[in-house]
Parts: structure tokens; C-alpha cells; sequence
């Protein structure tokens, strides 16, 4: 099941207070993006995020979930009615991503 448009668009609008949010389609998809590192994704609407360091330790209690078959598990953010939280966890995230690969 591909995610909505409508779910993407809630997302976008909860992290309306951070400069920096971009998404990219992907089968169907959406990858989330922060001031140019992947952050997460939108898969079969639900919010799931790198578990990076600074992710487990703001969501203790998150469940691991895979966005789709054979891939790595992430985790699954599930308070996305949290404007403040959903913010505070990009940010504290930021520092801990990979840096986006350079083009060859």
C-alpha cells in the first residue's frame, strides 16, 4: 500500500516550524529529508525514522518496524499529533545522520 498525499501533507505541516524539511517521491513513497540528510520516511503511512543515538534515547518505548520487505528496520515514530516533539527529535537527530553521499 503506497502512502497519501494527505498523510505526507500532515507531516510536512506538524514540522512546519523547522527551515530545511524536503521530501522526495519514492515508489510510492515519500523520503524525508532535513537540511539535506535522509531523516526517514513515510511508508504505508506511518512515520519511520533512522534509529540513530539521539532517536532511541527521545523514543525509548518506539517500536521497530520495516518500511517494506528485506529492508533495515527503523523506528516507528507514533505521537505525529506532537508538533513540539516531532521538531525536537529532527533536530536532535540532525547531528547523528550520515552525511548525504556525493554524486559521482
Amino acid at each position: 500500500m503506497a502512502s497519501s498525499k494527505e498523510y505526507l501533507d500532515f507531516i510536512l505541516d506538524q514540522l512546519s516550524d523547522l527551515d530545511g524539511i524536503s521530501y522526495r517521491t519514492m515508489m510510492g513513497e515519500f523520503i524525508l529529508y532535513y537540511h539535506g540528510k535522509i531523516v526517514g520516511g513515510i511508508y504505508d503511512d506511518r512515520l519511520l525514522v533512522k534509529p540513530v543515538k539521539s532517536a532511541v534515547e527521545l523514543m525509548p518505548e518506539a517500536v521497530y518496524e520495516a518500511p517494506y520487505d528485506g529492508a533495515k528496520e527503523m523506528l516507528l515514530a507514533e505521537d505525529v499529533d506532537g508538533k513540539e516533539l516531532l521538531s525536537k527529535l529532527f533536530v536532535a537527530m540532525y547531528p547523528d545522520l550520515p552525511e548525504p553521499k556525493k554524486n559521482k
